[in-house]
């Protein structure tokens, strides 16, 4: 379809940083930067994961990483970012600096969310949800130069790819797509469009 079906099924788990819990990790990359700067110390330029929260406590430190995290099962969580309650709902994308300390607190019971981790000054990103209408469907536009990833935060959508071929996705598969092109969007729901361009 002209793009990379990434299923749930696949995602490889890991540990926090911290210990705390448990990730999964959706897709990782570099990209090629218009300045001169340092590559990735640690492997990446930007990285989608989604992780499991099962109990409020303090984030792991990420020094020099911009995040935006997203919260795609459970009610609600707060965090507290260097000292600030921030109150985080239901798809509702917060951005936040992987600098600050982080803290989270838990609204009614475990969580499940999207994290997106981008490396100041090599990449950075753009988070939004799309509705998706049985009616209407919608479309993506992939500019020269840009990761689009699609990600399904429910059941009941399929991508179609500037091929023309398309793939039904189940909740929080993804469609990873580089380059110009058009992704087609079907059926009903909700996904996450995540666009991952080099930081300028």
């Amino acid at each position: 379809m002209g793009g990379d079906v990434l299923r749930w099924s696949g995602y490889r788990s890991m540990p926090w940083k911290n210990g705390g819990g448990t990730t999964r990790e959706v897709a990782s990359g570099a990209v090629q930067a218009p300045v001169a700067s340092a590559g990735p110390a640690d492997g990446f330029d930007w990285r989608v994961s989604v992780a499991d929260v099962d109990a409020g406590g303090p984030f792991s430190s990420f020094p020099g990483i911009d995040r935006v995290i997203t919260l795609v099962e459970g009610e609600g969580m707060v965090l507290t970012v260097d000292g600030t309650p921030q109150p985080v709902e239901p798809l509702n994308p917060f951005a936040f600096s992987g600098d600050a300390v982080t803290d989270c607190r838990l609204e009614a019971g475990a969580v499940r969310d999207m994290n997106v981790m981008t490396r100041r000054g090599r990449a950075t990103a753009q988070v939004g949800m799309v509705t998706v209408a049985a009616a209407q469907g919608a479309e993506m536009v992939c500019a020269a130069g840009e990761t689009l990833l699609v990600m399904a935060a429910t059941e009941g959508v399929a991508v179609g790819g500037p091929d023309g071929r398309e793939t039904s996705l189940g909740r929080l598969d993804c469609v990873r797509h580089e380059g110009p092109g058009t992704l087609t969007l079907r059926g009903e729901g909700a996904v996450a469009a995540i666009r991952i361009t080099a930081a300028r």
